[in-house]
């Protein structure tokens, strides 16, 4: 049986990821790439998106299953894999570091979904579109922070709503820098 009331006893934190040696995070950057094109195919229309809503339902409360619906269907698909590879390594994830994978791309939702926009714009280091902030790139760039602002609104968990601002940066935190791998890795 799978959801939050599968689990009774109390969740223990993420564990931290081990450093990276170079060639690690090469390899890492390169499956990156690689799931970013697979993803890509995906994106071309939302016919194509088969978001696992009924499984996300149970992780997440009222307030955030009506931001999660308020996504794009290719978000919310590539949310639903996020959270399903980190529960694969992870079956003891706390509910809230696994409403947060589905959620942390909820601040792309404030811009409509445009696959060109989205191509070209992910081409763009994160990086260099904080430093530029216009229309898509500072969506890209900022959606972590957007979409916390826009949880925060609407009633969401705060330990939710700050994974979710951390997950491009996480500074320390173990439970969004988890978050970043498996977004990364997808």
């Amino acid at each position: 049986m799978e959801g939050p009331t599968a689990r009774l006893p109390p969740v223990v934190p993420p564990p931290r990821l081990p450093a990276l040696t170079l060639a690690a995070r090469l390899e890492r950057k390169a499956r990156g790439y690689l799931g970013k094109v697979r993803r890509l195919a995906r994106s071309l229309s939302p016919r194509l998106a088969y978001p696992q809503d009924a499984w996300a339902g149970p992780w997440l409360t009222p307030a955030e299953v009506r931001v999660y619906l308020g996504m794009d269907p290719r978000d919310r698909e590539h949310a639903c894999r996020v959270a399903r590879h980190l529960l694969r390594d992870h079956p003891g994830a706390a509910p809230e570091l696994v409403a947060a994978a589905l959620l942390h791309d909820c601040g792309k939702s404030i811009r409509p979904y445009r696959v060109a926009e989205r191509v070209l714009v992910g081409a763009v280091p994160n990086r260099v579109a904080r430093l530029l902030p216009f229309g898509a790139l500072s969506v890209r760039a900022y959606h972590p922070e957007l979409g916390a602002q826009l949880l925060a609104r609407a009633g969401a968990r705060p330990q939710v709503t700050r994974l979710v601002a951390r997950h491009h940066h996480a500074g320390g935190d173990p439970g969004a820098a988890l978050l970043h791998h498996y977004d990364d890795l997808e």
